[in-house]
């Protein structure tokens, strides 16, 4: 396949065809070209690029001559569907629209894993990184640029354990970006600072030889603070630490873009409290880049909403002249990525920038009065902050001390910041100090490796000495195709063959939403009733219509009786008589506040881990971190074992930190093993005489509260339960005992 036909679906199977022998068109960044004027059409702007060859225009361009004006801007577009054989064509469709940053998001836990995985499974909450999948986008784009006419800068991301094993397949594949910042991995990941910021080094060096454009993880902490807008001090000093932190190293400063995040949403005050600090920062980092992205703790499931926080941030992007805009949509706030809202995403993009466009040609932003004296002061308390964390002894002692993501504007402290040890965490005492004689023959190798015992000459090219590493000879890369035979693209595309067809093409079409023939369509509709009413009636309506896995994917008040909106998945042609509806009881789950109060007032400690044979980490981990609202955002103390770990140890290991609370996992149940290890924890803390002082709950894919209770669990927690669930039942029962 040497190029696309505009008429022509793209044909994903002949994309998979020969892999093993493609190698990407080029390496490195590109931003857009920039110029002082651009013309398109009848009209002359002065803040556009160049016009894409192929393109879908605004709809209103109908009336200015079908025109296009592509922003100076770098265009974001992030996708997650789970299966990167439809990511593909996602990727055309969002090329079309006007984004040149493709981002796939990883799954959800994959900086958990400990080495780069082969194959390409399905995944949850995002695509499974791995290097079939990487090479497989890669490829589809270097024909998808050809195509607008336009290079596009393929994302992924370097962190956890694995990252400096991921950052080498980046640059082998061709990758022209990724996320990289330590500290994301040591605050929400729980990974060894030391181990960390090593990591880090080394990955940053590779990522620097393969000319990636770095963003950085500070905008975390916007999503994960109690109040995102008072962490505004704290952005800029994270944004602080990685940026130079990756300046020495060695990756070029026109590479390193701090990803910035407005910290409020109306109604809240926003531009009050967003365009000052967007100044602050421009004035503190002139010279990186800026990444602007909607804050995705301010996202509901409203597209109304998204899109206009979404121009109200852009325009904060352009007075403070943003490099890459991001295009974060509903589908943060309804966990289903569909096609046509990252489409309509890069079109708000792109439509609010073309009328923005000579906008600080009109205005200024005042020299004196409120911003500026509003930026001072955030640039000031920034400053005092960097000054303290010297003071307590560096960086790694005042995390220890719960200085970050602590919602209070500094130098005020809340004490709800995110503690980890310096001698704790994932990957602890796994950093060990090089032998004198190390030896590594390696391109963008970090540190010292001895090469000019060899060859005096060689030192700036040490992998000369083995004739060249993967990175000069791609042909020493060891490829593998798929590991497992039911979960892999191969066992997917041939279930939905019937709409595939031969070379793209098939006669056979059926709606969908993120899967090639998924079958799901969204409808729209008002009913005359209440909210919880309207959630389960049009539930009724779509099962009389024979749907199946039926959600509401939005619901909002019209009125708190006389109306309420709901779009779902489904075609309504039918009425429903509401005095037939049943409608359940609402679960309940507390409120954070009521939870953190809770734990607060009577602090809980927890032993956690997975149990007996089994190496399943993601799931408990998700429940336990607090960057997935783990319960520890709650406060709670929680001594993570691991994977594999005895029934006997998890029991001792409570009794020995005088524990309130285990937490056990158990996914295998081939063999009824899940039932097993939850009676053998019951049977062992009896035998040891402490069966009464621990609260004791399992959870897993097969476990369910019924099959746990009946084998000796206080409570089980199944597939959809997540860390709010696990803390509501904790405060219930611990309140239920106290009360005995």
């Amino acid at each position: 396949m040497n190029q696309l036909d505009i008429n022509t679906k793209l044909d994903v199977k002949e994309i998979l065809r020969d892999l093993e022998s493609y190698r990407p068109k080029r390496r490195g960044w590109t931003w857009r070209e920039k110029s002082e004027k651009q013309v398109y059409g009848a009209f002359e702007y002065s803040d556009m690029s160049t016009p894409l060859k192929n393109y879908i225009p605004m709809p209103a361009a109908q009336y200015f001559g079908n025109i296009d004006p592509q922003p100076n801007n770098t265009i974001t577009t992030e996708i997650a569907s789970g299966r990167f054989e439809d990511d593909i064509r996602r990727m055309r469709m969002a090329a079309w629209h006007g984004a040149d940053h493709i981002m796939v998001i990883r799954t959800a836990g994959q900086s958990h894993f400990d080495g780069l995985i082969e194959g390409t499974p399905q995944g949850i909450g995002g695509v499974p990184i791995s290097r079939k999948q990487v090479r497989a986008h890669r490829k589809a784009l270097d024909l998808i640029e050809d195509e607008v006419g336009r290079p596009i800068n393929y994302h992924s991301y370097v962190s956890g354990v694995a990252g400096p094993d991921v950052a080498v397949m980046l640059a082998e594949e061709g990758v022209n970006g990724a996320h990289q910042d330590p500290q994301y991995n040591v605050l929400y990941r729980n990974i060894n600072m030391v181990r960390s910021f090593v990591d880090a080094a080394e990955s940053k060096k590779v990522m620097a030889w393969a000319e990636m454009a770095q963003i950085d993880g500070a905008h975390n902490a916007n999503a994960t603070a109690r109040e995102a807008w008072k962490v505004m001090p704290e952005l800029m000093v994270q944004h602080g630490i990685n940026a130079l932190y990756s300046f020495k190293v060695g990756m070029p400063k026109e590479n390193i873009a701090l990803s910035t995040v407005p910290p409020s949403s109306s109604p809240a005050p926003c531009m009050k409290l967003d365009l000052p600090y967007a100044v602050a920062l421009r004035d503190l980092f002139t010279e990186y880049k800026m990444r602007a992205q909607m804050n995705t703790k301010y996202i509901t499931s409203s597209s109304r909403e998204a899109t206009v926080t979404h121009v109200m941030n852009m325009l904060i992007s352009r007075m403070t002249s943003a490099d890459i805009q991001s295009t974060i949509t509903p589908d943060e706030g309804r966990n289903v990525p569909w096609h046509m809202y990252n489409i309509e995403a890069c079109d708000t993009a792109k439509q609010t920038f073309a009328g923005l466009d000579g906008l600080m040609e009109m205005v200024e932003l005042k020299n004196d009065g409120y911003l500026r004296e509003k930026a001072r002061e955030l640039k000031e308390r920034a400053v005092l902050y960097v000054e303290e964390i010297i003071k307590v002894g560096g960086y790694f002692t005042a995390v220890e001390q719960g200085f970050f993501v602590d919602s209070g504007m500094y130098p005020e402290r809340n004490g709800d910041g995110i503690g980890r040890k310096i001698e704790g965490g994932v990957g602890a005492g796994s950093v060990y100090e090089r032998a004198e004689d190390y030896m590594a023959p390696v391109t963008a190798h970090y540190g010292y490796n001895n090469v000019a015992q060899y060859d005096a000459n060689l030192v700036d090219n040490p992998a000369a000495l083995i004739d060249g590493c993967t990175f000069e000879k791609p042909d020493k890369i060891v490829y593998i195709d798929e590991l497992d035979e039911n979960d892999n693209v191969n066992q997917r595309m041939a279930e939905s063959e019937k709409y595939r067809g031969e070379h793209g093409e098939s006669n056979f079409v059926k709606p969908e939403v993120q899967w090639l023939g998924d079958g799901v369509v969204q409808v729209e509709i008002l009913l005359p009733v209440a909210l919880r009413t309207a959630q389960y009636a049009a539930i009724e309506f779509a099962k009389k219509m024979n749907l199946k896995d039926v959600e509401v994917i939005h619901i909002e008040q019209m009125h708190l009786v006389e109306g309420t909106r709901v779009q779902l998945k489904g075609v309504l042609d039918m009425d429903l008589d509401l005095n037939n509806l049943v409608i359940p009881p609402e679960p309940e789950v507390m409120s954070d506040d009521e939870i953190r109060e809770e734990f607060d007032k009577y602090p809980v400690k927890i032993v956690a881990g997975t149990v007996g044979q089994d190496e399943h980490s993601v799931g408990l981990r998700e429940v336990i971190d607090i960057k997935h609202g783990g319960i520890e955002k709650y406060g709670c103390d929680v001594e993570y074992l691991g994977t594999s770990v005895p029934i006997e140890k998890l029991v001792d290991a409570a009794i020995e930190i005088n524990a309130d609370v285990i937490l056990a996992s158990t996914i295998i149940s081939h063999d009824d093993v899940h039932y097993k290890n939850m009676k053998r924890i019951h049977e062992y803390a009896v035998e040891k005489g402490v069966r009464d002082r621990f609260i004791i709950c399992a959870g897993g894919t097969q476990v369910t509260p019924e099959i746990a209770r009946d084998n000796g669990m206080d409570e089980g927690f199944g597939r959809y339960d997540r860390g709010v669930n696990v803390a509501t039942f904790l405060v219930k029962e611990r309140r239920a005992k106290r009360d005995k």
